[in-house]
């Protein structure tokens, strides 16, 4: 089962797209148009919950729907100087520690790169909060617009490494790396603002891959806002992100290209790179959900195993 994308939505999401490339970044309005993507949802009706309503006049055993889909949580962004986060709305909340040094995309370096980072609470988090009641459509578990995380704050652990340097993930080479094969773009540890990789569009994606893995667990030695909540009767929160599953996350391009397709790193680098360094993407985490039809929980059931 999927949602179809109106012809009037699809044509103001190309228009969208348009004004993001002439114009350089990336605006509210264009976020949202991005999120309307089916391919990116995959909505699917998963199975069937069990709720005990009860009356002065007895109990009876009501169900309800279960689906299962991917929300938009947030948007990462990582940059290489203050004012260039490519969302424009949020710079002034998004000012960086450390400039990173300009890098023609058109080069290949080899020094330790540098970026600033973000994750914002996706604007399309109103929208699922306002279809939830439905019944058909989960609620994000992140607010539009609150700041998850802000480099600038996080000084010490993304700028120093500590003390995550010291952790086995960041002594023992090939342990939690974003990687297909032998293509390896960068280590997860330490979730730090420097990653060595010649290409610019691999490093920033490692950067927003660490950013993930921070806001998306509580408990971390960062300063941030943790996104992660514990699912409530006929509501299951996704389990922290993992590098390379796509089951758990996945990704879309929004900054310097807009897709309007998912997938987990390593995926396809734009076909243009962005001349200042800057990249934003949308990350997208399932959710399984049901209407409540009772005053007590009782189960739930699975049709098939995902």
């Amino acid at each position: 089962m999927a949602f179809k994308t109106p012809r009037k939505l699809t044509a103001l999401c190309a228009a969208l797209t348009f004004a993001t490339s002439a114009q350089g970044n990336i605006n509210t309005a264009t976020i949202m148009a991005s999120s309307a993507s089916p391919s990116c949802l995959e909505y699917k009706v998963v199975g069937t919950c069990f709720w005990l309503f009860c009356t002065y006049f007895g109990c009876k055993v009501r169900t309800s729907t279960k689906v299962r889909h991917f929300l938009p949580e947030m948007v990462v962004s990582a940059y290489n100087h203050n004012g260039q986060n490519p969302w424009s709305e949020v710079n002034v909340i998004s000012q960086g520690v450390k400039g990173g040094e300009y890098r023609s995309p058109q080069k290949n370096y080899s020094q330790l790169t540098f970026k600033n980072a973000t994750a914002i609470g996706h604007p399309q988090g109103a929208i699922s909060s306002l279809l939830n009641s439905t019944g058909y459509y989960c609620q994000s578990q992140t607010t539009p617009f609150v700041p998850y995380f802000l480099s600038s704050l996080d000084y010490f652990a993304w700028q120093q490494n500590l003390p995550e340097m010291f952790y086995p993930e960041a002594l023992i080479p090939g342990m939690r790396e974003v990687r297909s094969g032998a293509d390896t773009w960068g280590n997860i540890f330490p979730r730090g603002g420097a990653v060595t990789q010649v290409h610019d569009y691999k490093a920033s994606a490692v950067i927003a891959q660490r950013v993930a893995d921070i806001v998306s667990r509580n408990g971390q030695l960062h300063i941030y806002q943790s996104s992660a909540r514990t699912g409530g009767a006929g509501t299951w929160y996704p389990a922290p992100v993992k590098e390379g599953n796509a089951k758990n996350h996945k990704w879309q391009q929004l900054f310097p290209e807009m897709k309007q397709s998912c997938s987990a790193f390593p995926d396809t680098p734009p076909t243009i790179l962005s001349e200042k360094g800057n990249y934003a993407w949308a990350l997208w985490r399932p959710y399984k959900c049901c209407k409540r039809r009772g005053q007590t929980f009782l189960y739930s059931i699975d049709w098939y195993n995902e």
